[in-house]
């Protein structure tokens, strides 16, 4: 369809960090490519027709505001994986659209105020992050941590709240699917898992899709890259368990996401292998 070719086209590639002098160059791009919006919002909404299902992607944005001088970051640090989950937004949109479903994107990096991180962690705002210092998170005063809390982090987890409230309210039970990237490596120790699916609570139909990503010649991390037991995340903390609807978060490794078509193979993949599941048929 037109307007399905339009919504592709409209992701762009969105290249990710590697350490090949090619792919820092094009992680440089998308980062000034961020930079360089004149007005960045805590959130993008994604509409969608149906509402028994929600996608959320928190570190879709490497973008950081004007007036906080790019934290004191150069443009590589800025579009490294310490900023955002590179090649997330592109798969949340392709799923999005593929579902038709509604979707919250995060409007701004993660260095600036994880979203994924209560307002009381000290992940909120780190000074240092996978060996790069953060100049502009140093030494926060309590007032500027509560600023930033108020101005990006709130607005995206209110209307998350808002959004669900509403659709329980009209009966609905929606299904909460959490995407995010991880590098190919961290603090030296090599991470070799294609994707990984991070769960707290084990339902027969977690076994199903893990068996329909493995056919497809996978290696599939079972809570790995992160231990869903201790490390679930606060969005699905916050709004999915609590209301004891199904959730999953899914880590797609980002050197398999590097270009638009990267991005949409994976939104593919994945769409078959949580139908075939039934993830979202409980």
């Amino acid at each position: 369809m037109v307007w399905q070719r339009a919504w592709r086209a409209s992701l762009g590639n969105l290249p990710v960090c590697d350490h090949s002098p090619l792919k820092q160059k094009m992680a440089a791009e998308c980062g000034k490519l961020h930079l360089m919006q004149k007005s960045i919002l805590p959130f993008h909404y994604l509409p969608g027709r149906r509402q028994d299902l929600l996608l959320l992607c928190d570190h879709a944005s490497c973008a950081i505001p004007e007036q906080y001088a790019g934290l004191g970051l150069s443009e590589t640090d800025r579009s490294r994986h310490i900023a955002w989950d590179p090649g997330a937004e592109g798969v949340t949109r392709e799923l999005a659209m593929r579902l038709d479903c509604p979707a919250f994107l995060g409007g701004v990096s993660r260095l600036l105020a994880d979203l994924n991180r209560a307002p009381d962690a000290p992940e909120l705002i780190l000074e240092e992050s996978d060996g790069s210092l953060v100049p502009g998170n140093l030494g926060l005063s309590d007032l500027d941590r509560e600023r930033r809390i108020a101005e990006w982090h709130s607005p995206y987890h209110r209307a998350i709240e808002r959004h669900l409230h509403t659709r329980l309210r009209e009966g609905w039970r929606p299904i909460v699917l959490s995407i995010h990237s991880f590098n190919p490596e961290l603090h030296g120790r090599a991470r070799p898992w294609p994707v990984g699916l991070l769960w707290k609570y084990r339902e027969p139909w977690l076994d199903t899709l893990f068996q329909q990503l493995r056919q497809q010649g996978l290696e599939v991390g079972d809570n790995q890259p992160y231990d869903g037991h201790v490390m679930m995340g606060y969005s699905l903390e916050r709004h999915a368990i609590p209301n004891g609807l199904r959730h999953l978060l899914v880590e797609v490794r980002n050197d398999g996401l590097a270009t638009q078509g990267g991005q949409r193979e994976w939104a593919q993949k994945l769409h078959a292998a949580l139908d075939v599941a039934g993830f979202f048929t409980p």
